[in-house]
């Protein structure tokens, strides 16, 4: 009884959650609310974190990396514009929290994630819920997976010094990219490919991890 208690209130704070941090701040997306609503963010961080799942903060977790705050998580994930069709990629797996967001709102997910052990563990976590529209690579995430491009839109959830020319080329024309730019705090982009090459816009300061490189 009191395993089914504490069920429900995680289920209640995370969807006082998505009201008060995400959709307070401005994020409309229907779809994106939805699944920020649906997807179980206490189930991606460690176990001792469970009780501070749904503040409005990011959280540690294994290898030195962190899953993102809320409403940072809304935000990247509505600067994609998804309908439900597209081929997305993402890169910075992590715990596979923002991985499953994108799950809910597109038809296919690509994941690159630096470290093995992070990339099985969020494998592990997506396949036990159900998803069965997510691929998963460990390698370097500024090569981004060319063999499954071009892609719709693309994410990236840790900070290179300045956009990786291998994202820019497997992304579609007409496609976004969402990243983070710059030394912390860095700058969250969003690229969008045209004919003449890309649209850029300044969308607000952030902190993400840096990006690790296959040499670093």
């Amino acid at each position: 009884m009191l395993k089914g208690r504490h069920a429900e209130y995680l289920d209640f704070i995370r969807l006082t959650m998505v009201e008060d941090q995400v959709v307070r701040r401005g994020v409309k997306d229907a779809r994106v609310l939805a699944a920020l609503r649906k997807v179980k963010r206490h189930l991606f961080v460690p176990a001792g974190l469970v009780s501070t799942a749904y503040d409005d903060h990011p959280l540690p977790i294994d290898c030195g990396q962190t899953i993102s705050q809320p409403y940072i998580v809304g935000l990247m994930s509505e600067l994609l514009c998804l309908k439900g069709g597209e081929k997305v990629l993402e890169i910075g797996t992590g715990c596979g929290y923002q991985t499953a967001v994108l799950a809910e709102l597109a038809a296919e997910v690509y994941t690159v994630e630096f470290f093995a052990g992070l990339s099985r563990q969020a494998a592990e976590k997506t396949a036990k819920l159900g998803y069965t529209n997510i691929r998963f690579k460990t390698g370097d995430g500024a090569a981004g997976w060319a063999e499954n491009g071009p892609y719709d839109a693309i994410i990236v959830t840790c900070a290179p010094a300045t956009v990786p020319p291998a994202l820019t080329a497997q992304l579609k024309p007409g496609g976004r990219l969402a990243i983070p730019l710059g030394p912390e705090p860095q700058e969250l982009k969003l690229f969008t490919k045209t004919a003449a090459g890309l649209d850029e816009r300044n969308v607000c300061a952030v902190r993400f991890v840096p990006m690790l490189r296959a040499k670093d």
